[in-house]
């Protein structure tokens, strides 16, 4: 408990200082909300108005706070640029709340895509003695980790829509109007956004085995008359996926944020379309908001993964 404890404590303290870092990051960058706003044309006392609605007229450190504030009560704040009616603007957390499923259930299709395939390689690729196969998966998970995401996600287009046409390119299906359609179109960004994790995955994971497979203990076990799957599945692919649950925490965590490029290159309404759009716009509220998010998002895995290494290592629980 005392482990949990003090990272828990951690967590709470670095996402603390992430919103502060954020929130002045955002008082203090060029340019005026306002103004952008209104346009260049607007009276100083419609700016001054307009200013006083926002709350801009306060000092940053009463910003802050009530700013903050809202967010532990689970008030978001108001986006500047969305709009609910001509009146009414949009609170944040409906307009996250709508593109957040696209992001989630994009991420999870291809976490599963990633782990369901990437694992059984990479034991294949370590427990292999085929130098053809060896050379054809080095050169493989090569490629794939050197094209860049928006070029793969153009690939997956153009193979998968245009050429087997499976699905119609640019028609994204709201999981409001279709669930099932919904999914079936989010599997060929999932595709797009799983080839390069796959690869980085199976090549981590053969190389972490190799490592092993050089160690004391596995020699020690083959004297002892066990079998080559029995060192390989009992022994050396637990010890390897110590490092691996790191890596594999990274690509979680980068995926769960929102994969920015592969959501403009599909059309998907998702967080980090949501998040590229409202920079451009200086929709700070919805900004910060996404900024923690993916903060948090980035530091909970991360909480997780040192919470697997307590159960796969209890020795870590005295650092």
């Amino acid at each position: 408990m005392k482990y949990f404890g003090k990272k828990l404590v951690s967590l709470i303290i670095t996402l603390f200082m992430v919103s502060v870092a954020t929130f002045i990051a955002f008082q203090i960058i060029p340019g005026d909300v306002v103004t952008s706003i209104l346009g260049t044309e607007a009276t100083e006392e419609r700016e001054a108005q307009l200013r006083e609605e926002l709350g801009l007229d306060k000092p940053v450190v009463e910003r802050y706070v009530n700013w903050m504030g809202g967010v532990l009560k689970g008030d978001l704040g108001t986006s500047y640029r969305y709009s609910k009616s001509m009146n009414e603007m949009m609170p944040v957390a409906e307009l996250i709340g709508d593109k957040l499923p696209v992001t989630l259930w994009l991420a999870a299709i291809a976490l599963v895509l990633i782990i369901v395939i990437s694992i059984p390689l990479g034991v294949l690729w370590a427990h292999s003695s085929s130098k053809f196969l060896d050379a054809f998966l080095g050169v493989m998970t090569q490629g794939a980790m050197a094209v860049p995401s928006f070029f793969l996600g153009v690939l997956v287009i153009y193979i998968f829509g245009i050429v087997m046409k499976m699905f119609t390119p640019g028609s994204y299906i709201s999981y409001h109007t279709s669930f099932a359609g919904f999914l079936g179109y989010l599997i060929f960004p999932a595709i797009a956004i799983a080839i390069p994790k796959i690869a980085m995955t199976a090549r981590f994971l053969r190389n972490a085995m190799l490592g092993e497979l050089k160690q004391d203990y596995v020699r020690t076990a083959y004297s002892k008359g066990c079998s080559k799957n029995r060192v390989m599945y009992g022994h050396v692919l637990k010890n390897a996926m110590m490092p691996v649950i790191t890596f594999v925490g990274m690509i979680i965590a980068e995926v769960v944020a929102g994969s920015i490029v592969v959501e403009q290159v599909f059309s998907l309404p998702g967080i980090g379309r949501l998040l590229i759009s409202s920079i451009s716009t200086r929709d700070f509220p919805v900004v910060e908001i996404l900024v923690l998010y993916i903060a948090f998002v980035v530091i909970f895995v991360y909480f997780i993964v040192d919470m697997l290494y307590r159960v796969l290592d209890p020795r870590i629980s005295g650092r």
